[in-house]
Parts: C-alpha cells; sequence; structure tokens
C-alpha cells in the first residue's frame, strides 16, 4: 500500500473554485480501481494550502488514474487554481494503530 499526499498551494481568490472541483469529484476518485482512501486537507495556518491525503493499492494503481481520463480532467481544471507549484510525496506505511 502507498500513501500519497500532495500540497497544492492555492490562489486566494480561487479556493471556493478549488474545493467545487475536489467535492465534484470526490467520489469518483475514491472509486477508481486501486483508490483505497481519498482525503482533503487545509492548513491551519495557511487556509489558501490544501492537501490530497490518499492510499492506493500500489504504484501500478497510482499511474493508472494518473494516466486515466477521471485525473486528466480533474487536473486541467485544478491546475488553473494554484499559485505556486503542487508538491507531491509518494510513502511506504511503516505503522499505524
Amino acid at each position: 500500500m502507498i500513501t500519497r499526499i500532495v500540497k497544492l498551494t492555492i490562489s486566494p481568490s480561487k479556493k471556493e473554485e478549488f474545493k467545487s472541483i475536489f467535492f465534484a469529484n470526490k467520489n469518483h476518485i475514491k472509486g477508481f480501481d486501486g483508490c483505497l482512501h481519498v482525503e482533503l486537507l487545509q492548513d491551519k495556518k495557511y487556509d489558501n494550502v490544501f492537501f490530497t491525503y490518499s492510499k492506493w493499492e500500489g504504484e501500478k494503481s497510482i499511474e493508472k488514474y494518473r494516466q486515466s481520463k477521471l485525473f486528466g480532467g480533474v487536473w486541467k481544471k485544478t491546475k488553473t487554481c494554484f499559485c505556486a507549484p503542487p508538491e507531491a510525496w509518494s510513502t511506504d506505511e511503516l505503522f499505524s494503530l
């Protein structure tokens, strides 16, 4: 299993637009083959900084999603909201309670 964390810095004037895009697509993302979990988090100090936190069966699942029509459409819309380049990490879970 892989946990994917993506930091998205959104233009302050586009925060609501970004959230609308995410909420319109969250169930499709969660329903994508290989996606086990998806969350949207918002920074407490900088309210235009968001993180997606998702769990995937493996690297192949993430790559299949990234090549999908779903991702292409969501990412195309989301990119228009950025005010800084996104940052992403793929992690292996070492411990969980």
